[in-house]
This record gives structure tokens, C-alpha cells and sequence, in this order.
């Protein structure tokens, strides 16, 4: 049942993908195309309030992209610390901000100019998170998205994974199949994922052979735990 998730999972992101390149094309050609990268930014802060930061599974068409032409399954590794360091992230989120609010600001009024900001900061950023995820981490831009930064923020604590600590071994294998480069086991003592940069696509529930982790309490809460609730 759990590889089904998996694999619908995959098929989902194969329908969002390729939303990215034909944005930044069509975007060269006609620039009002770049709005729609409005939709990915409310979507993504919006489902966070109540599903974390669920929209950078599959919804998002650019972390598509990511696990799609970079991610190898099973076989994810840590983030570098510098890379999700919180000043990094807090000075690409001001940077991005105020890069775009400024164009927006010179450009008010004119649809093609406004619409030509939003692509190319679409396009630069898709490039500056290939190179990430050629030397880096597949995913290596999404510790450092704006939006995802705000989602995570926003996010924190909503659907979380829950960790059963008693069949949880540190054996690792959540967290090379976690396409984030996240360690849920190592959180297993507070009995969830204390990172709110899960993005929920349940690759780790998937991994995990003593079934530790799950997204419903109920299968993971320790047994002692469910004796005492009855």
C-alpha cells in the first residue's frame, strides 16, 4: 500500500514538472506568462497554515523538477549546515523581496515590464537551483526559498510525522530516502519530526522496515502509550 503512495506520488510530480520550463519560455516570449508564478507563491504559503509545507511535494513544479532530473531514490544525503543556516535563509528571503518589490515598484503599470520581473527572477533562480543540485543537494534550493522558508515558518508543527521510538533502530534509512536530506530519526526520542521543513511526501514512511514512522499517530504511538489511552 505504502509503495503505491510512493509511486502516486512520482506520477503526480510528473504532471507538475514541466509546468516550470514552459513558465520561463513562455515567459521570454510573452512576459505577462511570468504571474503565474503568483499562484506557486500563495499556494505554497497558503496550504502551509494547515498542511506544513505539503505544496513543495509535488504541487510545486520546480521541486518536481528536482526529484524528477536529480534526485536519485533512496540514495538522498544531509543538507550542508551552511546551506539551511537560518541567516542564509533569512537574507534570500529579504533579497528576493526586495529585488522583485523594487522592479514592481519601477515598473507599476506597464503589464509586459511587470510580468518580465517575475520570469526572470523565475529563470535565475531555476538556475541557481540546478547548480545546486549538480554540487549540492538535489533539493539544495528549497532549503533556501523564500517561499518555503515563509511555509516552514508558517508550517511549523501542522500534520507532522509521528516517530515510534521503540521500533525505531537509527538504522538511516528515512533519511536517505528523504528527498529534503532530512533525519527523522534522530527526533525519535521527542516522538515526531521536529523539522518543519518536511515536506510530508511520505518517502521515509515508505523506507522505514519496522514501521516507526507514520503521519497518523495511531500507528506509531507506542504501545504502552495505546494501553493507557484505553
Amino acid at each position: 500500500m505504502k509503495n503505491i503512495l510512493l509511486l502516486n506520488r512520482y506520477r503526480k510530480q510528473a504532471l507538475t514538472w514541466f509546468i516550470l520550463p514552459t513558465v520561463i519560455v513562455a515567459g521570454w516570449i510573452y512576459p505577462p506568462a511570468g504571474f503565474l508564478l503568483l499562484l506557486c507563491m500563495i499556494g505554497s504559503v497558503g496550504l502551509s497554515f494547515f498542511r506544513g509545507r505539503a505544496w513543495c511535494d509535488w504541487m510545486c513544479p520546480r521541486g518536481a523538477f528536482y526529484d524528477i532530473f536529480f534526485q536519485k531514490p533512496n540514495k538522498s544525503k544531509p543538507i550542508p549546515a551552511w546551506l539551511r543556516s537560518k541567516g542564509l535563509r533569512i537574507f534570500m528571503l529579504g533579497l528576493i523581496f526586495v529585488t522583485l518589490g523594487t522592479q514592481l515598484y519601477l515598473f507599476w503599470g506597464d503589464i509586459n515590464k511587470m510580468g518580465m520581473a517575475f520570469v526572470r527572477l523565475l529563470t535565475l533562480t531555476t538556475l541557481v537551483g540546478i547548480i545546486l543540485a549538480i554540487t549540492v543537494h538535489p533539493r539544495g534550493w528549497c532549503h533556501i526559498c523564500p517561499m518555503g522558508t515563509l511555509a516552514s515558518w508558517f508550517g511549523k508543527g501542522k500534520a507532522p510525522l509521528y516517530i515510534n521510538s521503540d521500533k525505531c533502530t537509527d538504522c538511516g534509512l528515512c533519511s536517505k530516502a528523504c528527498p529534503m536530506g532530512l533525519t527523522p530519526n534522530q527526533d525519535k526520542e521527542a516522538g515526531q519530526l521536529l523539522d518543519a521543513d518536511c515536506i510530508k511526501c511520505g518517502s521515509c514512511t515508505v523506507a522505514c522496515n519496522r514501521k516507526a514512522l507514520d503521519f497518523n499517530p495511531m500507528k506509531t504511538v507506542k504501545s504502552a502509550e495505546i494501553k493507557k489511552a484505553s
